[in-house]
């Protein structure tokens, strides 16, 4: 006879002590290694939200480009910060996270000064993409240091505590570039970026502890790079939730790179546009806030399945609601804020539920989760983004599509088990 497994009452999340330092990045406490771990992760969201109010000057200054093509800023950088991950894993599970972390600083702050100075759109693009391949390092970094120091809901706990501190920048990022424009040209708002990661690399050289110890350091050999990457191709968990990620987020993607014509062409908000932008990012970052206190007690599946599957719903409405001409500006942002409140629910979950059973080969992990996340949602938020024609039609589609797609790939990963606790252990 078939056995039922039975769960436990959700526990209580047991509060974190932000004061105390934690055994694996001693000496710094909790809170300054959340601090420090949110301003490192926060290189990608600056490169990528800064510039948005500067489109229409890039594409005059560069030669007359077609507004809808500078959404290719932000995929050349997408996809350089995606491929560069599957090499920065190894090179840290390897020479440990300080000296990779400090190189990819380097690398960025360099690109964004040869960016500053750009004189054609083809150079930009190229100096784009190699800032985005430096800029996978602090991301992997930072991953893995909590993977190095946490597991299980307590690394989703830390996770979104850091994303909770991380997304004060989308809020602020256009509010300054804007500011920018208003007193020097767009060239130095990618110079702001090199100003930023070179205070980074000193704060981190000063300060970021080596959380990998030299005893569980992996050569890079075939048989090390052949094992870890079966550890993380054929871990069905590992491989189910980086697929549901990269898919998810493609809608979220595909909203940065058309963001700027939609709020200021099609909707009319002009310079208001940061301030709309700012309050659709504070959405993303409270449910960061509440996903916090609610994942040690609730669980990262739970929480997570029930917010993609709202997400869902409230994007097919859009979509229904746009291809019939109801979707105006006033009907679309409350949607969408609420649309960027499941969000949060859902980001460091995903990953967490991702990196979970891949503690031994930690690096490794968390540039394949990364890579495959930022290379598959660039990829469809740039087919999303590129079919822009004017009304706000491709967009909902692409949120509503993205939504249901990871819907059933979460079916898919969990066998059908959605909306509670694997088995009896609680994720």
């Amino acid at each position: 006879m078939e056995q039922r497994i039975q769960s436990d009452p959700p526990r209580k999340a047991e509060p974190v002590d932000l004061s105390s330092p934690s055994s694996g990045h001693a000496p710094l406490s909790v809170g300054a290694f959340v601090l420090m771990l949110a301003g490192l992760m926060s290189v990608n969201a600056l490169a990528t939200d800064v510039m948005l109010p500067a489109f229409p000057d890039i594409a005059v200054a560069l030669g007359g480009i077609e507004i809808t093509r500078m959404q290719t800023i932000i995929t050349a950088y997408m996809l350089g910060f995606g491929l560069s991950q599957l090499v920065v894993g190894f090179l840290a599970d390897r020479f440990g996270r300080r000296p990779v972390l400090l190189g990819g600083l380097a690398i960025y702050s360099a690109a964004g000064l040869l960016m500053a100075g750009a004189d054609d759109f083809s150079m930009l693009l190229a100096t784009r993409f190699v800032q985005g391949f430096g800029s996978g390092a602090p991301r992997v970094v930072a991953q893995a240091a909590i993977r190095d120091c946490y597991e299980g809901r307590r690394m989703a706990r830390i996770m979104s505590l850091v994303m909770t501190v991380f997304m004060a920048v989308p809020v602020l990022a256009p509010s300054l570039g804007q500011l920018i424009l208003l007193v020097s040209s767009w060239r130095w708002v990618f110079g702001s970026l090199a100003i930023v990661g070179i205070a980074l690399m000193l704060v981190s050289a000063l300060y970021f502890p080596e959380t990998l110890p030299l005893a569980r350091r992996r050569a890079i050999s075939w048989p090390a790079v052949g094992a870890a990457l079966r550890s993380v191709f054929l871990n069905r968990q590992t491989a189910g939730y980086t697929l549901a990620a990269g898919t998810f987020f493609g809608a979220l993607f595909g909203f940065i790179g058309s963001v700027q014509p939609v709020m200021v062409d099609l909707f009319g908000f002009g310079l208001w546009f940061p301030l709309v932008f700012a309050v659709l990012a504070l959405a993303m970052s409270a449910s960061s806030f509440v996903n916090a206190s609610l994942v040690e007690r609730f669980g990262m599946r739970v929480l997570s399945h029930w917010a993609t599957t709202g997400y869902s719903l409230i994007s097919a409405a859009m979509f229904a609601l746009a291809l019939f001409g109801r979707l105006d500006a006033w009907t679309f942002l409350p949607m969408m804020a609420v649309n960027m409140l499941l969000v949060g629910l859902v980001f460091s979950n995903f990953n967490a539920l991702a990196m979970e059973p891949q503690g031994h080969v930690a690096g490794v992990a968390s540039s394949f989760v990364s890579a495959v996340t930022v290379v598959l949602g660039a990829t469809i938020g740039f087919v999303i983004g590129d079919n822009y024609d004017g009304t706000i039609v491709p967009l909902s589609a692409g949120f509503a599509g993205c939504g249901l797609s990871t819907l059933v790939i979460l079916f898919i990963t969990e066998r059908g088990r959605l909306f509670r606790p694997h088995g009896a252990r609680h994720r």
